[in-house]
Formats: C-alpha cells, sequence, structure tokens
C-alpha cells in the first residue's frame, strides 16, 4: 500500500545520508567506533 512504499523510500534516504556520512567520517579517522558500524566492510 502507499503509506508502506512511502515508507521503505524514506527508509532508502535515510540508509543513503548514513552512508555518506560514515564515507565522510571514514576519510577523517577512526570516529566510526561506537556500534555505528553495523556492517562486515
Amino acid at each position: 500500500d502507499k503509506t508502506d512504499l512511502a515508507f521503505k523510500q524514506k527508509q532508502k534516504e535515510e540508509q543513503k545520508k548514513l552512508d555518506e556520512m560514515k564515507a565522510k567520517v571514514a576519510g577523517k579517522g577512526p570516529l566510526t567506533s561506537g556500534g555505528i558500524t553495523k556492517s562486515g566492510k
């Protein structure tokens, strides 16, 4: 249904933002320690 689609879209965008933030942080140094990194990359 429509609300579910909108919700998934919003989550996708949030995930994108998180990934971009992680990429920026990873370039600066070890700021990712703190339980933020859930993937094994």
